[in-house]
Order: C-alpha cells, then sequence, then structure tokens
C-alpha cells in the first residue's frame, strides 16, 4: 500500500520520499504512471495499480494528505476504509498498510495507528491486515544495509 497525496505535481516521479520512494526502487515506475492515469484521488480515497517489478498483486495508492500537505483523523479514517474497500474489491488476502499521515502529514505515529486500527477493527472482515511503523535506525556511520 502506497500512502500518497492530493497534490497534482508528481513529486514522487522527481523527489521519492517515504514509502513512495521504496516503493519506486523496487517497483519501478510502471505503478505511478498508471496511477497518473487516473487523476488526481479524492482525499480519502484510494486506487489500486498493478504491482509494477514487485510480487504482489496490486498496490492501493491512498490520499490520506491534503493539497496543503496535513491529514487529519478523518481523511486518515477515510483513506483506511477505502483501501479495505479496494483489497476486498480486488481480490487480496492481504494488507500491508504505512502509517497514514503520520509523517509529512503531521498527524503523528501514535494518532494514525489508533485511527487505523480503529478503522480495520471496524471493518471485521477476514483481511489480514499489517500495519508497518517505521522507525529509523539510529545513526551507525554505516551505509545502507539491514540493522
Amino acid at each position: 500500500m502506497n500512502a500518497w497525496n492530493r497534490n497534482v505535481l508528481p513529486r514522487w516521479f522527481f523527489i521519492p520520499s517515504g514509502v513512495s520512494a521504496a516503493i519506486k526502487r523496487q517497483a519501478g515506475v510502471a505503478p505511478f504512471r498508471e496511477l497518473a492515469r487516473h487523476g488526481p484521488i479524492p482525499l480519502g480515497g484510494a486506487v489500486t495499480t498493478g504491482p509494477g517489478r514487485l510480487s504482489c498483486k496490486g498496490i492501493i495508492h491512498v490520499a490520506a494528505i491534503s493539497m496543503r500537505w496535513r491529514a487529519s483523523e478523518a481523511s486518515v479514517d477515510a483513506g483506511t476504509r477505502a483501501a479495505l474497500d479496494q483489497a476486498r474489491q480486488h481480490g487480496f488476502t492481504s494488507l500491508a498498510f504505512p502509517l497514514l499521515g503520520a509523517g509529512t502529514g503531521g498527524l503523528g505515529p501514535d494518532k494514525s495507528l489508533a485511527v487505523m486500527l480503529g478503522a480495520v477493527e471496524d471493518a471485521g472482515d477476514s483481511l489480514r491486515v499489517v500495519i508497518v511503523r517505521y522507525r529509523p535506525p539510529p545513526p551507525s556511520g554505516r551505509k545502507g544495509g539491514v540493522m
């Protein structure tokens, strides 16, 4: 799943960051080009694209961050629910979420996690859902690699 924002300029193509950058490195640009053909995603909405070079069924892109680069509890809740709907519509059995709106969206990781867990619990379906909370490793002077 890709935490997306509603900005019209394709920032992901030129200056990728966060989850979008990781997806672009591994999947390539094909999912993002496909996403661009859908046009702007309404705040709280979600769109599914192909996986590019990833070994999954697809990528769900969620617009939880407004054009002012802000997320709210309402946009994260709506985005989480929209992603769950997309997963069911496409026959996915599992879904991995990054925290929505927790970084550049300004909502914060604890608030984002609480809102997302509430939406997932309300859905009460058979999807296997994993919410990933990224914590950067402490500086060690080493470049790259898994710690």
